[in-house]
């Protein structure tokens, strides 16, 4: 069974047990938190078993400046994605310099290698499907888990299968490529977060709960371009035009 299929196989099984009361969990935004959880345990221990392990090796094997320009490779990758969905949400601005940045490390940067357009402070505007999707109104759902992708929501969810496609690795006609490259990517990616996923699994006292409301957070931001309306309730406003939001004025002190 292929990634692909897990991941609508999971997702088609978050839809159905959304109506379990059974399964609710305490929090509005998490509803299915006991599934979560137990798909969360799962991920760790496939982690710790290969993933992490695989990373160390890599960070220990390869000098830094050979991973950052591997890093640098798949972000320049990354930067065509978001100019285009830059493009499906009408942000012209973000497009052009995701545009700029793919030219100039493309070309002058040996097809990514070197980064030469944050050198030149062409900042990377990072759009994905799951943004244009909020972009054009359609709400987040429940916080959801995913085998061995992690932390969602049911509409990035769904968006993980287009952003899948609109990688540029996996546009290589020969398979054993396109895995080796994904591979690879996975493996970069992993170690880049050895610290910080080590950080949080001591020091957290519930790393679940710390890594749910860390990417909520970082989500809405990202949806609101870092400039999030102020609200408790996530499902609440998150899916809200920012201009839209009804604040309410607090009730005057008598004296």
């Amino acid at each position: 069974m292929s990634l692909r299929v897990g991941v609508w196989t999971l997702l088609l099984l978050t839809l159905l047990l959304q109506g379990c009361a059974a399964l609710r969990g305490p929090d509005p935004a998490d509803p299915l938190e006991p599934l979560n959880r137990k798909i969360t345990m799962i991920n760790d221990a496939a982690d710790a078993m290969l993933l992490r392990p695989v990373a160390v090796i890599y960070g220990e094997a390869l000098p830094s400046f050979v991973r950052t320009g591997i890093g640098n490779f798949f972000g320049n990758q990354s930067d065509v994605w978001s100019a285009l969905n830059s493009l499906a949400q009408f942000k012209v601005r973000a497009a052009s310099q995701n545009a700029m940045r793919v030219g100039i490390n493309t070309f002058f940067g040996f097809g990514g290698l070197i980064d030469f357009a944050s050198d030149w402070r062409i900042q990377k505007q990072k759009e994905d499907f799951g943004q244009t999707l909020a972009y054009w109104g359609v709400p987040a759902g429940p916080y959801v888990v995913l085998p061995l992708f992690g932390p969602s929501t049911l509409r990035d969810s769904l968006a993980t299968s287009i952003d899948y496609r609109g990688d540029l690795t996996r546009q290589f006609h020969d398979r054993a490529t396109r895995n080796s490259m994904t591979l690879l990517r996975l493996t970069d990616t992993r170690e880049r977060y050895l610290k910080l996923v080590d950080a949080v699994r001591q020091a957290a006292l519930d790393p679940y709960t710390f890594t749910r409301d860390a990417y909520l957070q970082k989500r809405l931001n990202d949806v609101y371009d870092g400039n999030p309306p102020m609200r408790d309730d996530y499902d609440d406003f998150e899916d809200k035009p920012e201009d839209k939001i009804e604040l309410k004025p607090e009730p005057s002190k008598k004296p």
